[in-house]
């Protein structure tokens, strides 16, 4: 009665005893053949193609995806082959299905897709196919690392099982060892290209000698290399004791120069310790107001110290704004070494400019003397001759280089035996006052000079003779007499032109007027004495600032100074020296100020009014007395400007049209609107602060800021609000008193409400 059931079951059993053999000898032929296809393979882009194809064909599925793990992004990645070649994928080791398959370790049967929660149809969206169904496996190596997962979708007939998960996961096994092995090799390829990369690379760089290039080359290298958005490299001039950084500017390439212990690269050039942040704005060190004038917005700082091959530090190179995140300590390792490679070349290159500049600037100053220059050989042979020189001796440069001593000064024996005299005794000689016979027999001359012979001598040997000559004809004597008189440029011009000395020109200038402070109640501290030597100490520093920039000096008005841009000549930038001027006047008497308060002496006080508009200048008088000046509205505006210092508690201010001319960049702010006294028409004043420092008007970028919200508000009658904002400014700078002077004045207004209010002061006083 039981047989039948007993072979029943029996029969059973060997089935599943058959089925089940099938399914190991079907997985050891698919693991075989995984180990075939991966074995004949070299790289990865290769065995992970293959895999792929693999993958999907064993398991019946639509699709088969993947995904390696970068641990130095934390993402999943996987390659494929296109029409435009090879393509990436990328995404976070935490997202998705994969993302929760790398996560947890273990793998996932889904078919259902849309259903599970991790699934993100997003990709589906954008690339318009349908998943149904997914199976994904962790892949790991035989010593448990889990290095990705692999990932089926679609399967064509009926839906994923558990033993097709078992079957992925013994696939991605037995290929595990070939991924790894093949991302090691990839890994070593790419490696290895990065530096032969690096050595020609510095190969390079290392062969310019242009500084200014080599500089640019460097910068654009570094930010190539770290993925920066920008670089600079700062080198350091240990006799000014600033870093230098070169920067392309146009067509040329312009300077930046900033004490060497100041900001990050100053604080990593005085530590050698290389600094790496993360979140600049988080970091104390990271002063913002650079950011705050150019626009540029700081994310991530790396600066390494420059080193030389003695161990000197000699510049640091910063790198900013790193491209997918901060800078990584790869990165600095590399920058280290790139920067470290490129010091010997960039100190050669800085030799070589600085070599360059003193040559250049040698061969300038000759060219830009007005007295001429000759150098001897110890044969008496001529080795260079100054444009000046050519001119005095007659002659042009390539006829008096190379020629005699000799034969040059044939016709002039008293100086032919002074250069005899110098070369044998190797002592100076001058000679005074004397007729210099040159020129050629038909185009013969004759000019007064004086001559002076000097010893060449390089270190300790003597290499020749200099020898100078001064032309001082009639009309260097006129020159040099009536510059005792009046500014030497308009002294030149009147001696070198031929025009009626009496006549006029109208001209576009830049006026400055300046005036001392309380100047009455200094002389009667000082006394008559005092106060004329106090006088001849104050003209010097200010006269010195008005020529430094070109300017030109019209009058002395009692204890005021009139000055012009713009005469004889026009420039440019005339506006610009004046404002340069007026600043570096500031600056000399607070220097001087502080001598005199170190000797006792009351600080002198002083205001500068700037006004550019058309004029009329030349000389008025008579034949037997005249006197060079300048007349018209724009005189009188700068003179008023100069007047309202003391009412708006300024330094120097400035005329909206002088501020419009300008094309350098200054700090200023608008002070107000006026009808200045004789006017109808209401004109922008400015006020220049750029002669401060942190100690004298500290947070002043805030309180300029401030300031001109303030403004806005006091000019639209919102009292309160202009209060307000001025009040904020006396907070960021207590002794801000053009700020108190507009609190008082909003709070009168605000008292007083006028009829008609449009935001112009009328000044009531010269």
């Amino acid at each position: 009665m039981n047989e039948h059931p007993t072979r029943l079951s029996q029969a059973s059993a060997n089935a599943d005893a058959l089925l089940d053999q099938a399914k190991r000898l079907h997985l050891a032929e698919t693991l075989v053949d995984v180990s075939r296809a991966v074995a004949a393979l070299d790289t990865l882009d290769e065995i992970l193609a293959s895999l792929v194809t693999m993958t999907a064909a064993v398991l019946r599925a639509e699709r088969a995806t993947l995904f390696l793990n970068d641990s130095t992004t934390n993402e999943l990645y996987s390659r494929s082959m296109t029409d435009q070649g090879p393509r990436e994928i990328r995404m976070l080791n935490d997202k998705g299905i994969a993302g929760k398959v790398f996560q947890i370790g273990q793998g996932l049967v889904v078919n259902d897709a849309y259903a599970h929660p991790d699934f993100n149809p997003e990709v589906d969206e954008t690339t318009g196919y349908g998943t149904r169904q997914i199976l994904c496996a962790p892949i790991r190596t035989g010593r448990g690392e889990l290095i990705g997962v692999a990932q089926v979708l679609n399967r064509i007939d009926g839906q994923f099982a558990h033993d097709d998960l078992q079957l992925l996961e013994a696939m991605t096994t037995q290929a595990a060892l070939a991924l790894t092995s093949s991302q090691r090799d990839e890994r070593s390829r790419a490696q290895t290209a990065k530096e032969m990369e690096f050595v020609d690379l510095v190969a390079d760089i290392t062969s310019e000698i242009d500084l200014d290039a080599l500089l640019l080359r460097v910068m654009a290298e570094a930010t190539a290399m770290l993925d920066a958005e920008r670089s600079t490299l700062f080198l350091h001039d240990s006799s000014a004791s600033e870093l230098v950084a070169r920067v392309a500017e146009g067509d040329g390439v312009d300077e930046i120069r900033f004490p060497d212990t100041v900001g990050i690269a100053g604080t990593v050039f005085t530590s050698g310790e290389t600094i790496n942040i993360p979140h600049a704005y988080a970091d104390l060190r990271f002063n913002p107001a650079f950011d705050s004038q150019t626009g540029f917005f700081t994310r991530s700082i790396l600066c390494v110290p420059l080193v030389n091959k003695a161990g000197t530090t000699i510049g640091a190179t910063q790198a900013l704004n790193k491209r997918g995140g901060p800078f990584t300590a790869e990165d600095e390792q590399r920058l280290r070494a790139f920067t470290a490679q490129v010091a010997i070349a960039l100190e050669n290159a800085k030799l070589f400019d600085d070599v360059q500049r003193v040559k250049n600037y040698n061969n300038a100053v000759l060219e830009s003397m007005t007295n001429g220059v000759v150098t001897l050989d110890n044969d008496g042979q001529i080795v260079t001759c100054n444009a000046a020189g050519a001119e005095i001796l007659g002659h042009a440069e390539d006829r008096i280089i190379g020629r005699s001593i000799r034969d040059l000064f044939e016709k002039n024996p008293g100086i032919l035996a002074l250069v005899e005299d110098v070369m044998t005794t190797n002592e100076s000689a001058s000679l005074m006052d004397v007729d210099l016979h040159t020129g050629s027999d038909d185009a013969a001359a004759t000019v007064s000079v004086n001559v002076t012979g000097v010893p060449l001598r390089i270190e300790t040997n003597d290499e020749g003779t200099i020898l100078l000559l001064e032309n001082i004809s009639n009309e260097k004597r006129i020159r040099s007499t009536m510059a005792r008189y009046m500014d030497p440029a308009l002294a030149d011009r009147l001696v070198r032109g031929g025009e009626d000395i009496l006549g006029g020109t109208s001209a576009v200038v830049t006026l400055l007027f300046s005036d001392i402070r309380g100047f009455t109640t200094l002389t009667e501290q000082l006394g008559p004495q005092a106060t004329v030597s106090m006088l001849n100490e104050y003209f010097t520093l200010m006269v010195d600032c008005i020529q430094h920039e070109g300017g030109m000096l019209d009058k002395f008005i009692g204890d005021a100074i009139m000055a012009a841009f713009g005469l004889p000549e026009p420039a440019d930038d005339d506006a610009d020296r004046a404002v340069r001027t007026a600043i570096a006047m500031i600056r000399s008497l607070n220097e001087w100020n502080s001598i005199r308060l170190a000797d006792g002496k009351p600080p002198v006080g002083m205001g500068i009014g700037l006004n550019t508009d058309a004029v009329v200048a030349g000389n008025i008088g008579s034949p037997k007395r005249m006197d060079f000046t300048m007349i018209g509205d724009g005189v009188n505006l700068a003179a008023r400007l100069e007047s309202a210092c003391k009412q708006y508690d300024a330094r120097i201010l400035i005329s909206d049209l002088t501020h419009r001319e300008l094309k350098g960049v200054y700090r200023t702010r608008e002070v107000d609107r006026v009808i200045v006294k004789g006017k109808t028409e209401p004109v922008a004043i400015h006020e220049v602060l750029d002669y401060h420092t942190d100690e004298t008007f500290p947070n002043l970028m805030d309180v300029v800021n401030d300031f001109r919200d303030g403004v806005g508000n006091y000019r639209r009658g919102a009292w309160d609000a202009a209060i307000a904002s001025f009040q904020r400014c006396l907070r960021a700078h207590p002794a801000d008193a053009l700020s108190t002077t507009y609190v008082q004045r909003c709070e009168q207004l605000r008292a007083e409400p006028p009829e008609h209010w449009d935001g112009i002061w009328v000044m009531t006083s010269k």
